[in-house]
């Protein structure tokens, strides 16, 4: 096998190449957060961390990463030729109140990702703006819905639920925009 630069890799390599290693381990996982709005805005939004969720804690998530070189550094895992750093957030799958149960599956050329779908990718950044009133997690949100097909329907609904109705209008005034 032919050694990998870490320095070349891009986020979703990376999170190709560790998912890969976590199934030879046995661990389930799903990438969330900022790493899925670089993967779905083409790099117009740059995240230098990959959050996973897993319910694996503890040695054998640490020896899956320790085979591709990564150290654990308080609550996150490196490596000195790497740009990016693995961390783990608390399962379960969720965006706001809402539990995610159906992912979408991305292939390259060093394995496959289970991510965030767009739609609550959105959902995800939107949940942010929504309760913390967080406006880059906005603008990653739009840049999302620039580059993919999402399910405006499915947003209203979960911003419904989630009784943040008026802080939607915001981004459906934007999101028109760019509706084909």
């Amino acid at each position: 096998m032919t050694a990998i630069d870490f320095t070349k890799l891009s986020i979703a390599e990376l999170a190709a190449l560790v998912n890969q290693k976590f199934i030879e381990h046995k661990i389930k996982s799903v990438l969330v957060g900022g790493a899925c709005v670089t993967i779905y805005s083409n790099n117009r939004y740059l995240s230098y961390d990959l959050d996973f969720v897993t319910a694996e804690i503890g040695e054998k998530v640490k020896n899956a990463l320790a085979e591709l070189g990564f150290e654990r550094k308080g609550k996150y895992f490196a490596r000195p030729d790497c740009l990016y750093v693995v961390e783990f957030v608390s399962p379960p799958v969720a965006v706001g109140e809402q539990l995610i149960q159906k992912f979408k599956t991305l292939r390259t050329p060093f394995g496959q990702i289970t991510l965030l779908t767009p739609t609550d990718c959105i959902k995800d950044r939107l949940a942010s703006f929504f309760h913390w009133n967080d406006t880059q997690s906005l603008e990653q949100a739009i840049l999302v819905l620039q580059d993919q097909k999402i399910d405006l329907e499915e947003i209203k609904r979960w911003a419904k639920a989630e009784n943040c109705l008026d802080k939607l209008k915001k981004f459906m005034k934007i999101a028109k925009k760019f509706q084909k």
